[in-house]
């Protein structure tokens, strides 16, 4: 085998604003969830939409952006991997788990002129943020992105 490979990309809207906690003294994490939609055509010409509901995750620093910039109902784009919780119920003591994904990086895709400095535009427009290893993150200008 060649190696492995876990990336995620994803662009759609938060399902609920990002809620960071700090845990271990100043490390902030932030969970949230976006919706991605899915437009196709049936074999019979009818126009359906399909609406996939991921979990996510993000850290540090870019934890701290999200929170502060983006709200439900927002675009974003997410860069980042798929990770497997795993945990034991409470309840019945059954083995649950969840597939989330943890963002290393986002970029603003709104296009909406609103105020709070929202680091808006439209397409590419906007600020990047990137996990610079190690929970640090650093901000990243769009001179930065190879494409």
């Amino acid at each position: 085998m060649a190696g492995s490979l876990n990336k995620v990309m994803l662009m759609g809207n938060l399902t609920r604003d990002v809620e960071v906690r700090h845990i271990n003294g100043d490390n902030a994490v932030g969970n949230f969830g976006i919706a991605v939609n899915r437009r196709f055509r049936t074999r019979d010409g009818e126009n359906r939409e399909e609406v996939t509901f991921i979990d996510c995750e993000v850290w540090g620093r870019t934890a701290e952006v999200m929170a502060q910039y983006l709200g439900k109902g927002r675009p974003v784009f997410l860069e980042g991997r798929l990770k497997l919780d795993t945990w034991q119920d409470k309840t019945d003591g059954s083995n649950r788990s969840k597939l989330k994904v943890v963002v290393e990086t986002f970029q603003f895709v709104d296009s909406r002129n609103e105020g709070g400095g929202s680091g808006g535009g439209s397409g590419r427009g906007g600020d990047s943020y990137q996990t610079a290893g190690a929970g640090h993150h650093v901000p990243v200008s769009e001179d930065d992105i190879p494409f």
